[in-house]
């Protein structure tokens, strides 16, 4: 067979096209929602920061997870809050602050991600001793050659999966959606009422608001590939403006 292997390779590069086209929708909608509802979005902002350093204090109590790694995660939250309490969601690329939050993205997933992949064995597990020196072949993670009767068993990938989607990369996406990288940005709830330049606010919030950082990325690619098509010789057509 060599035609079915070719319509298998053509689903895949198609199924991953309109999967990236999806979330490239998906980050567009959700800064345009930020952009609309700032007040608010700060808010879930905040108490969603606040109940994840929460998690990691009852994983730390509860299921024993490391002391000074659970802790360097915590605090490495209560870091991204200061990008949402300082100017949300005006930022500065070049603000301290917001570099040492992406640094500190990248230290969580790797050090999360080596605490995992090559965790902590108890005492008393099958694997405890042998494991580092070689002498059992296999993954402690898996329990088909160990001692079934063993009661600490180790994280499935169902919850170390879940554990990196909430408690490592959900906060840092979320920042990356709803931060501005500008520092023009004019919430439209913070508007005063009832002053004398309500009539100029309309008109000019939309103009005076930063782009989304998810946005700026979208528009960014868009740009270059229809560029890159244009310099190919294939015609775009007229690009329309969105009217606002």
């Amino acid at each position: 067979m060599w035609v079915f292997p070719l319509i298998g390779y053509l689903g895949v590069i198609l199924g991953f096209s309109f999967l990236t086209l999806a979330i490239a929708s998906g980050l567009y909608y959700l800064s345009e929602l930020v952009e609309e509802h700032t007040v608010l979005s700060k808010k879930l902002l905040t108490a969603l920061i606040q109940g994840i350093i929460a998690i990691h204090f009852l994983l730390l109590i509860f299921d024993g997870f490391p002391w000074m790694l659970t802790l360097f995660s915590a605090a490495s939250h209560g870091v991204y809050l200061m990008n949402v309490s300082k100017s949300f969601p005006a930022v500065q690329l070049s603000d301290p602050v917001f570099i040492f939050s992406c640094l500190l993205v990248a230290a969580n997933h790797f050090l999360w991600f080596s605490h995992f992949s090559n965790p902590p064995l108890p005492a008393g597990h099958p694997y405890s001793a042998t494991y580092h020196a070689g002498g059992l072949k296999g993954s402690p993670y898996d329990y088909s050659t160990t001692d079934p009767y063993f009661t600490e068993r180790l994280p499935t990938f169902t919850e170390i999966s879940a554990f990196f989607g909430i408690c490592v990369w959900l906060v840092p996406f979320s920042l990356f959606v709803s931060l501005s990288a500008s520092d023009n940005v004019l919430p439209s709830s913070e508007i005063g009422s009832g002053s004398s330049g309500i009539g100029l606010g309309r008109a000019g919030e939309r103009k005076q608001k930063g782009q989304g950082m998810a946005k700026m990325v979208v528009h960014s690619v868009k740009e270059y590939f229809s560029s890159s098509a244009e310099a190919l010789g294939f015609s775009m057509g007229t690009r329309h403006e969105r009217f606002e």
